[in-house]
């Protein structure tokens, strides 16, 4: 029991002396260059606080965003092929692809790919 004791009590002190040292290192000058530098994005942080951004790069994003998730789900259905029927995978991987294909026939003539327009 009193070697439990000891245990917590330095792990408390280690705990401890690692967030004090944290705060001490990690101070930040107020007027730091980073800080008055535009983020990644583009948006300057300091001046207005609601710029309009472009449509059309939100809904490439969104578009990257779907058929990102419909691979996620195209991908595991090879691991399937072992373990299920092969008439039943070939429907069921066709009937996916098309929905996929189609779905991108429309976006192109919908005009939503098309970046420079």
């Amino acid at each position: 029991m009193y070697n439990l004791m000891i245990i917590f009590i330095v792990t408390m002190i280690i705990t401890n002396l690692v967030m004090i040292l944290n705060i001490y290192f990690s101070k930040k000058m107020y007027w730091n260059r980073e800080k008055n530098s535009p983020f990644e994005c583009g948006f300057n942080p300091k001046n207005i606080k609601r710029m309009p951004f472009s449509i059309q790069f939100f809904i490439i994003a969104m578009i990257f965003l779907v058929f990102d998730i419909e691979i996620s789900i195209l991908l595991p259905m090879f691991y399937l092929l072992k373990s299920s029927n092969l008439y039943f995978y070939s429907v069921s991987m066709y009937f996916f692809l098309v929905i996929l294909v189609g779905g991108l026939i429309n976006e192109w003539y919908q005009g939503m790919i098309n970046w420079m327009t």
